[in-house]
């Protein structure tokens, strides 16, 4: 029965005299009777904590333990939010995330206790919620409101819930805002969209400080009255023995997180799992169809901008390649002069013939629950212009009217005057044998615009790597890497995607082999320092080196 709940707290309440499991945490399995008692004791001690005229806002630096969706709870029924604060931050970026979303208070774990050590945290409060001497105290201000019943009157619709952080490439983190009733929403269309039942268990292994885990695992987990099994960190080699484990049959992903679990010693029986969906972002075309040979699983990806701005859905007959039609108000404008772009042509291998007039960045003209910053008018004047929300999200529509993902608006590449878009050249690249994983990005040329480097995490053979690249019918011209960099593991950000602001900046200035393939070659030799200080500096001398950080040094 499809829950008519319009806040989180109501879906929270309604798990009250519940005893199925309702939440596994390693060893640990609480009911869902006892989730909703923990969170409605919570709720009142964050009541009583909560300093008069204080912003009610609780920051949570906690692994994916029990703690984080009863504080997700509690917040909820006190009509309060959580702040999801990213523990791969340090020093004063971290204390610049817990100041910013104002928290009076601070949840979190003694494995975390020395990131918060000589911070200046004025007036911010720490509950620590396990180990000894941190443990008791923690469990002696829990223990008056043991009795406490939840109670979701409190809450409202507008009520603000998340404030979860959205990272660019430049500047610091943006604090997204989520409301009840958008998070309630949400949970319930993915409840529809996959058939969530109450028999259910849905396996979180992204880390809940990030919106997709809870936006796209827990709500809808909520919603249905499912159960939930919680991973204290992403695992690959843990996956499919948490899977079965815990019966989970439903996850979600985002970034390399897929690629990862590939990357296993593939068994005979790994189809042997009792999963049914997978639903995320960026597995791409090659791994999502090796998954599911492999687990009997198919992954659904959908696009979904991290703010709510827009959304696009696949649907049965969605071309190979594309992530599914245009909704109601969606359109893909050219940024500079805000017209439509006209549609994409496609050759007879499929290759995008107009990438250069038909990419464009995705915009939403229609309704859209985008809720704005916290504290960040510029930024909220950015996402919104003209009456609509523009996602900073590069594609291209088909002329049926299906939408294809090219990357982040600063993912494109200008070469010789032509636009070119990461994704798609990624998406090719992701086909050479030795990757294990691939990452596309544009470095200054030493003339003008950029040139297309390519970081490829596994084997490089360069007179085979040549050989790929010629023999792809839909590369463009232009699109062929410049340069590749071979790394043992890609370098990922705390939610399993990609660091490419980390790649861009260093360039081919990095300690890893860059191979490259000069102006009029299309084979491929190992780049020294002779060749940068050389024919990639040549137009503009020492500047050039600078800029990409090849001063000479002893190596």
């Amino acid at each position: 029965m499809e829950s008519s709940a319009r806040t989180v707290a109501e879906l929270i309440a309604a798990r009250w005299g519940d005893h199925r499991p309702g939440l596994r945490c390693e060893e640990r399995v609480l009911t869902q009777h006892e989730v909703a008692a923990g969170a409605a004791a919570r709720a009142a001690l964050l009541a009583d904590l909560l300093p008069p005229g204080a912003v009610p806002h609780v920051g949570v630096l906690l692994d994916n333990t029990e703690e984080f969706p009863l504080w997700l709870g509690a917040a909820a029924l006190a009509g309060a939010a959580v702040a999801g604060i990213n523990p791969t931050r340090r020093g004063p970026e971290l204390a610049r995330d817990i100041r910013h979303t104002e928290c009076p208070l601070l949840v979190t774990e003694r494995a975390h206790l020395p990131l918060l050590a000589g911070l200046e945290l004025p007036g911010v409060r720490i509950l620590v919620t396990d180990g000894d001497e941190y443990g008791e105290e923690y469990g002696e201000l829990l223990a008056p409101y043991a009795g406490a019943v939840p109670d979701p009157s409190r809450a409202a619709p507008a009520d603000r819930l998340l404030l979860y952080f959205t990272s660019g490439s430049t500047g610091a983190p943006k604090a997204a805002l989520c409301s009840q009733g958008r998070l309630a929403a949400a949970g319930q269309a993915l409840v529809r969209q996959f058939g969530v039942r109450p028999d259910d268990v849905h396996y979180i292994c992204m880390p809940m400080f990030h919106g997709n885990a809870v936006i796209a695992d827990w709500a809808p987990a909520l919603a249905a009255g499912a159960g939930v099994a919680l991973r204290r960190r992403f695992s690959a080699s843990g996956f499919l023995a948490d899977v079965r484990r815990y019966r989970a049959t439903y996850f979600t992903y985002v970034g390399r997180a897929i690629q990862y679990v590939l990357a296993t010693e593939e068994r005979a029986d790994d189809r042997d799992n009792p999963l049914r969906t997978g639903f995320g972002t960026e597995a791409g075309p090659v791994d999502a169809a090796a998954f599911e040979r492999r687990f009997g699983v198919r992954l659904v990806e959908g696009y979904g901008s991290s703010e709510g701005g827009a959304a696009i859905r696949w649907t049965p007959g969605t071309p190979k390649g594309a992530v599914g039609p245009a909704g109601p108000g969606l359109v893909v404008l050219d940024a500079g002069t805000g017209r439509e772009c006209p549609p994409a042509v496609f050759d007879s291998a499929g290759r995008l013939r107009n990438g250069d007039e038909a990419i464009g960045e995705l915009v939403n003209r229609g309704p859209n629950p985008f809720e704005g910053y916290w504290r960040n008018p510029a930024a909220e004047a950015e996402r919104r212009r003209g009456g609509a929300y523009w996602t900073g999200d590069l594609f291209y529509r088909d002329a049926a009217g299906y939408l294809y993902f090219a990357g982040r608006a600063d993912d494109r590449i200008r070469v010789d005057g032509e636009n070119l878009a990461a994704a798609v050249i990624e998406n090719i690249v992701a086909r050479y044998g030795g990757a294990a994983a691939v990452a596309v990005y544009g470095v200054p040329d030493p003339v003008t615009g950029d040139q297309v480097m390519a970081t490829v995490a596994g084997t490089f053979d360069p007179e085979g790597f040549a050989r790929f690249l010629a023999a792809q019918p839909d590369l463009g011209t232009k699109m062929a890497p410049r340069f590749v960099r071979v790394v043992e593991r890609m370098p990922v950000t705390a939610t399993n995607k990609i660091h490419r602001a980390l790649l861009r900046r260093e360039g081919y200035a990095c300690a890893d082999p860059v191979w490259w393939r000069p102006p009029g070659e299309t084979s491929y030799r190992r780049l020294t320092t002779e060749d940068a200080e050389g024919p990639l500096a040549f137009a503009k001398g020492p500047s050039s080196v600078r800029r990409q950080g090849l001063e000479p040094r002893t190596r």
